[in-house]
């Protein structure tokens, strides 16, 4: 005797939607009081957030497995099952995003009709057509220097130099107050300086493009008198691997600390009391803030996305903030955060203030030393 076998799903539960391959799902990330997960299509551009039950079902979407077959799954895990109308508006939704396979192709993005925005005293310039193509001619001839033991080697370099520039701080600020005082190597520390951002900002394009992420834009933006590059990189949340977030987000920094490199070897060459000496010291110094400070975890520094990456955290500052306030007004709604969120935020808010402080008295007090006579 054999037993009855369950009746087949019939309706809409017998179809296998799928979600077209190029879709980008997010890993988790803590939003305020709660976990999203970012949906984007990366021909459109746009995006949206979704919580964890949304997530579970969007992430089954895969061809293979029916409606019915993902809401058994989905009862298992949450303990409820799923009907057809639930079906309905979450496949609705998808379909009018035009993220599903087999259905209407997405709108790509109007192309930007100017290459100029803004005014004379604001504004931004595109310098490429294609930036994401222009990234990745550069980071063919780049790929052997991003092996791990090169970039290993490259670590090391960094933090010799790095530790070379510390030992020799009094001596650095000294020279800086020297520098301040003459424009003509002034001008050219600064001119160095600048290029070492336009490098700082290629760095995360080509780190971007070695790990899976695209780039957008390559352009230059000013807010007179001071003008920078910039490199918008793309589709980087969307990796799934922490450690290639982190990598794109540190780039910048890593490259600001290689450029310095050079510098320092020739510095090392030259006697003290040499004039050129002193301008290379005030530049290995600026040079190296530049850098660290932008491995400082406030925003809108590197090392701020770099805690949220690691962290998986989204506007970590703004939530901070908000949790403050809230805690202040609202005890009972601010307990309802789970405690990750309530540890995170009140770590953050005091760590930041306290770093604040400590950036701003260590800055005074190097003003201070390199001004004295």
């Amino acid at each position: 005797m054999t037993g009855a076998s369950s009746p087949a799903p019939a309706g809409l539960l017998a179809h296998r939607p799928a979600l077209r391959a190029d879709v980008l799902l997010s890993p988790a990330l803590l939003h305020g009081s709660a976990t999203v997960y970012l949906v984007k299509d990366p021909v459109s551009g746009t995006s949206f957030e979704i919580g964890p039950k949304e997530f579970f079902l969007v992430s089954r979407l895969d061809g293979a497995r029916s409606l019915a077959e993902i809401g058994a799954e989905y009862g298992q895990a949450f303990g409820r099952r799923l009907g057809e109308a639930h079906w309905q508006r979450l496949l609705g939704l998808l379909g009018s995003r035009r993220l599903l396979a087999g259905g209407p192709p997405p709108q790509p993005p109007a192309p930007r009709t100017k290459q100029v925005e803004g005014t004379l005293l604001r504004g931004s310039v595109r310098l490429v057509a294609d930036a994401d193509a222009a990234t990745a001619a550069l980071h063919r001839p780049l790929r052997p220097l991003l092996h791990p033991a090169a970039l290993a080697v490259g670590l090391l370099v960094c933090l010799a130099t790095t530790a070379v520039t510390v030992a020799s701080a009094a001596e650095l600020l000294r020279d800086l107050g020297w520098l301040l005082r003459r424009p003509v190597p002034l001008l050219a520390v600064a001119s160095a300086l600048w290029l070492s951002t336009a490098l700082h900002e290629f760095a995360h394009g080509v780190a971007a493009r070695h790990v899976g992420g695209t780039v957008g834009e390559i352009g230059l933006r000013w807010r007179l008198p001071v003008a920078i590059m910039y490199c918008t990189v793309d589709n980087y949340r969307y990796l799934r691997r922490r450690r290639h977030q982190l990598a794109v987000a540190g780039a910048g920094a890593f490259a600001n600390l290689l450029f310095l490199l050079p510098f320092c070897l020739w510095w090392a060459a030259l006697p003290e009391g040499d004039a050129t000496r002193r301008t290379l010291g005030a530049l290995l110094l600026l040079g190296t803030a530049q850098a660290l400070v932008n491995l400082i975890p406030l925003p809108p520094l590197d090392g701020y996305t770099m805690l949220g990456h690691a962290l998986r955290v989204t506007t970590l500052a703004p939530a901070s903030a908000t949790y403050l306030r809230l805690r202040s007004r609202d005890p009972v709604a601010a307990a309802a955060y789970p405690p990750r969120a309530r540890r995170l935020y009140l770590a953050y808010a005091a760590g930041s203030c306290l770093l604040v402080l400590l950036l701003v008295a260590g800055a005074a007090g190097a003003v201070w030393y390199a001004l004295t006579p």
